[in-house]
């Protein structure tokens, strides 16, 4: 087997982010394929939730070195406050040192031929950097989603940091590595003598996690006697900028008063949504505390399994992210449920439900159109006409196809400099 060095702070035992699937099911598939990963990650510690149900997930044979990590928000803060270069690019810097240290070590103890560095913690991206300029290896940056954009990061010092570590990796690695087709052309665009080195590698879902979801019912809160309300699930985190539910709310709460809609015919459930006080005083600002669930996290499989067992699912994606893709949309396309998208339809999120035959979508910043989909959705539910994802969508999106993608791009990685990677 070749090996490759895979640096990624999403690693299980972290809870809470779907993120943490991209990098565990890559390590799980690539040995099948040629590959042996070897994973640099941080310490438990730096992680703010921590959760034990996917450590079995990573295969006995891995080799798993965890390097120290500190979070500057909870370690390093006196009296609610750190200093900003604690915390630039992000709050994980402290993992660059030891990180390189151990890399260095696993390096000359495995000598493995490519290099990976995983985002969104940008420091990632910063240890891959010093091992490639240390020892030549080949490195792979994978980017998932832009860094520096319009307005994010907020603080100017930390968008700056930003700017130039893409612009490093951009400059120096092998192919850049995005999960959307609207990220790599932005880049592309941003780096036009690099544009060629600007690869798409979507996210996925994974097939033995689903085969091994245990079966849950719809909801035990909900008395399934007669006639009973559509389920809608909204599972992961409601980010209060990029997936702002206010307009949901209020079209629920308009509805409700025109008498078109009631809690008896749709309940929208948040499941680890993070943000339950937000929601909840939305909610209530806008007369829709009636509509929705607010649900704790729960473990990987049960989460699955959930989206198997509700009526439908909910997308939230604001423009603002038109060239991101929420990671959990290829397990509702796997779940087999209506899903309802709340995006601008001109980006990426509303181009997957499209390709997948799914064309419930209206803009998540207006009342009027979701006001329009909410009651037709519930009407063609009741009927049994309600949309589902095509099956070749489906297939299309497993994360072992994936793998294979990736491990198409480490061997063009090792080829001679100046070898592009193809598409």
């Amino acid at each position: 087997l070749k090996r490759v060095l895979m640096i990624a702070y999403h690693f299980p035992p972290l809870a809470g982010s779907s993120g943490i699937q991209r990098t565990l099911r890559f390590v799980q598939h690539l040995p099948a394929l040629g590959w042996q990963p070897l994973v640099l990650s941080a310490h438990p510690r730096a992680y703010e939730n921590t959760s034990d149900d996917l450590l079995a997930d990573v295969p006995a044979a891995a080799v798993v070195r965890r390097a120290f990590a500190l979070d500057a928000a909870r370690h390093l803060q006196l009296k609610g406050r750190y200093l900003g270069w604690m915390a630039r690019p992000d709050r994980w810097i402290s993992w660059r040192f030891d990180a390189v240290r151990q890399g260095l070590q696993l390096i000359e103890q495995y000598k493995p031929d490519v290099i990976w560095s995983t985002y969104p913690i940008a420091t990632a991206h910063l240890i891959a950097s010093r091992l490639h300029r240390k020892t030549g290896i080949p490195w792979i940056a994978d980017f998932r989603d832009p860094m520096a954009q319009d307005g994010f990061p907020a603080d100017r010092r930390t968008w700056q940091s930003y700017l130039a570590i893409e612009a490093d990796a951009v400059a120096h690695a092998r192919c850049c590595v995005f999960t959307t087709p609207g990220a790599a052309r932005m880049y592309q665009q941003r780096y036009p003598n690099a544009a060629s080195r600007m690869v798409v590698l979507e996210n996925g879902y994974d097939e033995e996690s689903f085969a091994s979801a245990a079966p849950q019912p719809i909801n035990d809160s909900i008395r399934a006697t007669g006639r009973r309300p559509l389920v809608m699930l909204h599972s992961g985190i409601v980010y209060p900028l990029e997936r702002d539910p206010a307009q949901l709310f209020e079209a629920l709460g308009q509805l409700q008063k025109a008498g078109t809609l009631s809690p008896a015919d749709l309940r929208i459930r948040f499941r680890a949504s993070v943000h339950e006080d937000l929601l909840q005083s939305l909610a209530q600002a806008h007369g829709a505390q009636d509509f929705i669930e607010l649900c704790p996290a729960i473990p990987y499989r049960d989460a699955l399994a959930e989206m198997m067992a509700v009526d439908a699912l909910l997308v939230l994606q604001a423009s603002n992210c038109n060239e991101q893709i929420p990671a959990k949309i290829y397990e509702y396309l796997r779940a087999g449920k209506p899903i309802l998208g709340l995006t601008d339809p001109a980006g990426d999120t509303a181009g997957v439900l499209r390709g997948a035959g799914l064309h419930d979508i209206a803009r998540l910043d207006s009342v009027d159109e979701i006001a329009r989909m909410l009651p037709a959705l519930v009407h063609d539910w009741r009927l049994g006409k309600a949309s589902l994802p095509q099956k070749s969508a489906v297939q299309q999106a497993s994360r072992h196809g994936r793998s294979q993608v990736l491990a198409d791009l480490l061997t063009q990685a090792t080829a001679a400099p100046g070898v592009a990677a193809s598409r």
